[in-house]
């Protein structure tokens, strides 16, 4: 136990902080996207990023996900897998199961997403965003063989 400034803290309310710092705190307000549906992409005005809108049915290694997007020629190509911090502007915290805005990203699966963020020690893997769990937005690490779903940005 801790005492600082009248808060008493234990191992188990430190662990609850930490828990919390890593989830996305990202929120999708209505208007926030542009979807083209002619061409499958969807522009964030916030940030300027253009997505792909339907996600790919399959699921790939860390490694071919990178190439599927170097081959994918969807309203021009430009492609790559996004950023982890990237992927998190897209989770809806307001919405679980997916967390994400449904009419700008219709049929996501509630799933984790692999992101182009290595985690801090290589052989633990890449991270992942998850738009699946009641809370929506929580990131961890995944071993690159991890067979994991991806949208693509430009």
């Amino acid at each position: 136990m801790m005492t600082t400034k009248g808060w008493t803290t234990s191992a188990v309310g430190v662990s609850l902080v930490l828990a919390v710092v890593w989830r996305a705190s990202a929120d999708a307000p209505a208007g926030r996207y542009t979807i083209d549906a002619m061409n499958g992409v969807v522009t964030d005005t916030k940030t300027g990023l253009v997505w792909q809108q339907v996600v790919f049915p399959g699921t790939y290694i860390w490694a071919d996900a990178k190439s599927y997007f170097a081959a994918l020629g969807l309203a021009g190509g430009g492609w790559r897998l996004p950023a982890r911090k990237e992927l998190e502007t897209l989770v809806d915290e307001s919405r679980s199961t997916p967390a994400i805005d449904p009419t700008a990203f219709p049929s996501t699966p509630s799933d984790w997403f692999w992101s182009s963020s290595a985690a801090p020690v290589s052989y633990y893997g890449g991270w992942g965003v998850c738009f699946g769990s009641l809370w929506g937005g929580d990131t961890n690490r995944h071993r690159y063989e991890s067979s994991i779903r991806v949208r693509c940005v430009r």
